[in-house]
Order: C-alpha cells, then structure tokens, then sequence
C-alpha cells in the first residue's frame, strides 16, 4: 500500500462506521497514510463507495475476545485510531483510550460524533442536519421562508471529517516530540460553530442580521447569488468588490442607473428584481460564454454529473476514474510528495501487524 503522499508512513486504523469517518480516512490513505479500516465479517465493499478508497481491509468479530485481541495486538503498532461510534461503545468493546493507549502511550485516539464525548446530547441519535441545526449553521442557509440543509457538507464533511484530519494531525505532531498520544473529541457540533466564527464576528459589528436572504452572502444582495437563465439553467455571481461589480454592470448591460447604488441595503430587493429579468435573456451557455471567463466573477451552476466535464476540471484532471467510477480525485495537491488514489487490499490484522512492527 505504499504511497509517496506527503503522510506516507503514517499507520492508522479506522473503524468502520458511515460518513465522515470514512471521508476522512480517505482523505488520509489519499496522502499517502497506511489506512487499515476493520469492518464487520461478511461486509462487501462497493464499486462505488469511493470513500472506501485506499484502505487495508480487515474483517474481525469485535464481539469475540480473539478478535479484540487481534485488534489490540494491531493498535500496539498503529500511530493513529479513528472511530465514530457513539460514547461508550468502543470501552465496552475493550478498546477503549485507556485499553487502548496504556498498550501503545503514542497513540493519537481520534473520536468522531455528533455532539461529542459529554454533555446533555451526548448519548442522542443525529445526523448532519441537527448539529448543524444546534451550532446555528442550518437557521442561516436558505431562502426567508425556510432554513435548507446544505447537503452533508457542512456538519459531516467539513465540521466533521476536516476538523478530524486537522485534529489526528495536530496531535501525531505533538506525540512524535512528546512520545505521548491523546483523546482528538471532534463533535460535529462544536466544528460547525467554529466554521461560523466569521459570521459571528460579522453580528457583533452589525453587519449581519438573523434573517435569511438579507445579508451579502446568504442571497440577499444582488450581486452575490445565483439567477435563472433563459433555458432554466442558472448562473451564479459574486461580483462583490466594486471593479469586478462594475465589470458585470458592463458586460451585462446594466446601464441603470439605480444599480449605482451597489451597497445599499434597501435597493438589493428591487435589484435583485431587475438583474433577474436581464439574466434571464439568454441562455447559461450564453452567459458562461461571454462572462464566464472574466473578472465579472459569474459561472454556470453546474449538475454533480456536469461538474467533471467543465474545461477547467478537465485541464487540472480533478475528476478521475476509481473502478469504473467517476470521483474527484486527491485534494490539495502536493508537488513533491504528491498524494495518489488507491485502491483496495484484503488482508489480515495479523499480516499488518507483521508489517508494521517491521518498520518500528
């Protein structure tokens, strides 16, 4: 499983579990860390799971004390432990921190929950939209009438499997000076409210208001939103400094004069209005054509099936095939360790173990 990724030589093992556990797992196998994920006997990987890319797999009973001890006898070697089980189920599994970390004291245990290790909700069933919902991501997307949930982005995958990463991360640094590991909490709650901590300092200087479709970045101005074409598709503009502003105004012909006004709240609605009915004179492809490559910062919005088609995309290679399977490919990009996609290999705990305790 060698990977000349920037984490190459990176030992971890991931309990098998759903969403940003596994994301982030990827994240690390596609940089080049030695990923063992441990899944249930009898579970068949997809084709089209790419999250499952890159990985060991080993298939043990956590139920049955041997398969604990093989488990066990891999940690003793592993440099990093990731799982997303509710609190408790790994100590009454036997591998809990304690277990866990009295074998192997270098160990960087990283726990991935909803809302975390204690407190009132810790025990509660959830998903990405009632964190999101509590931490007050979800209040502030959405038109007026109605909050609406940012797919999973958001609270699995950003507040989630990202603040994970960064977290394993942090502390492998600390625990090859200090020899010592540590508990990583990451609840998708608490990651979600330090993702808003822009937003927050925007109320506390008053440029930020609860409502929706209000303010400069949740579709309330008119230069900042996405707008229906003529053939139904839809463009998006955020021409928000004053020369990218007045490059749209000239390309689209926005010669009126009420659209001076560009940073006055009170004119956004009837703004809005009239850039509306102007984008929907032509078609996406139209406006794509002779804004899309500009400084009037406007792109077609574009389907999860469209995306990997776009010209940029394909010049960057952003889009690759993983089993047959179209998928992004590794991100960010690293220019001399560069990060790589792999796939799958079946294997043992034991035939790991023998491997890593080779390598120290």
């Amino acid at each position: 499983m060698a990977n000349p990724g920037p984490l190459s030589g990176l030992r971890v093992v991931e309990f098998a579990g759903i969403g940003p556990g596994p994301f982030a797992a990827m994240l690390l196998a596609d940089m080049g860390a030695d990923v063992v994920r441990i899944d249930r006997p009898g579970t068949q990987a997809r084709a089209t799971d790419v999250t499952l890319r890159g990985r060991r797999l080993v298939q043990l009973d956590l139920k049955k004390p041997e398969d604990v001890a093989a488990a066990l006898a891999l940690l003793d070697h592993a440099e990093v432990l990731i799982e997303g089980f509710r609190p408790g189920v790994m100590e009454r599994l036997g591998l809990g921190p304690e277990v866990v970390m009295g074998r192997n004291p270098a160990l960087v245990y990283g726990r991935m929950t909803g809302w975390g290790q204690e407190g009132p909700l810790a025990q509660v069933a959830g998903h990405d939209i009632t964190y999101i919902a509590v931490a007050g991501a979800l209040g502030a997307i959405g038109p007026k009438d109605k909050p609406v949930p940012p797919l999973n982005l958001v609270g699995d995958f950003g507040g989630g499997a990202l603040y994970l990463c960064m977290g394993v991360l942090a502390a492998v640094l600390e625990a090859r000076k200090s020899g010592r590991g540590q508990v990583v909490d990451t609840a998708m709650s608490d990651c979600v409210a330090s993702l808003t901590s822009p937003f927050h300092g925007m109320m506390a200087a008053g440029a930020w208001t609860a409502e929706r479709e209000a303010n400069m970045l949740d579709g309330g101005a008119h230069f900042y939103g996405t707008y229906e074409c003529a053939d139904g598709g839809h463009i998006a503009i955020g021409a928000i400094e004053p020369q990218f502003y007045a490059l749209l105004r000239k390309l689209a012909g926005l010669d009126d004069a009420a659209f001076d006004n560009q940073r006055d709240r009170a004119a956004w609605p009837a703004l809005r209005a009239k850039l509306a009915a102007v984008i929907k004179t032509k078609t996406r492809a139209e406006w794509d054509a002779l804004m899309g490559a500009t400084d009037a910062v406007v792109a077609p919005v574009l389907s999860l099936a469209e995306a990997p088609a776009h010209p940029h995309n394909v010049a960057r290679g952003t889009f690759v095939q993983v089993n047959g399977v179209t998928a992004p490919g590794p991100a960010p990009r690293f220019f001399g360790t560069p990060s790589a996609v792999r796939g799958n290999e079946a294997t043992t705990p034991e035939a790991v173990a023998a491997v890593w305790s080779s390598h120290g």
